[in-house]
C-alpha cells in the first residue's frame, strides 16, 4: 500500500496550466488529490516501461511523469523536472498532454 504521509521525492514549485485546471474543475477533481498520488509513487495510467523509468528516477534524479485519466476521459499529466546539480527539482507541473 502506498503511504501518502511519506513523499518519495521533492516537488519543487507546483504549477498548473490553465487547461489542466479547467479539466480538473470539470471533473470535480482537486489538483492536490493527483499530486499526492504522484509524490507517493502512484504513477496512474502508464505503461510498465514508464513506471520502471519513474522508479529509477527516484534514485537517479531524472524526470518523473504520472498520467491520470479523469472521469471525463481527459488525460492529465504531472511532470516533475529532473534534479539539478545540487539534487533539487525545480518544479512539478500539471498539464494536458497536448500542452507538453
Amino acid at each position: 500500500m502506498i503511504s501518502l504521509n511519506k513523499p518519495l521525492f521533492k516537488l519543487g514549485n507546483l504549477v498548473a496550466t490553465p487547461g489542466a485546471l479547467a479539466a480538473l474543475e470539470s471533473a470535480g477533481v482537486s489538483a492536490w488529490s493527483l499530486v499526492s498520488r504522484h509524490v507517493a509513487g502512484d504513477w496512474g495510467d502508464l505503461s510498465e516501461d514508464d513506471r520502471q523509468l519513474n522508479n529509477e528516477a527516484l534514485t537517479d534524479g531524472s524526470r518523473i511523469l504520472s498520467a491520470y485519466v479523469l472521469k471525463t476521459s481527459v488525460r492529465v499529466w504531472i511532470v516533475t523536472e529532473a534534479e539539478n546539480d545540487h539534487g533539487n527539482r525545480a518544479a512539478t507541473t500539471l498539464l494536458l498532454p497536448d500542452e507538453y
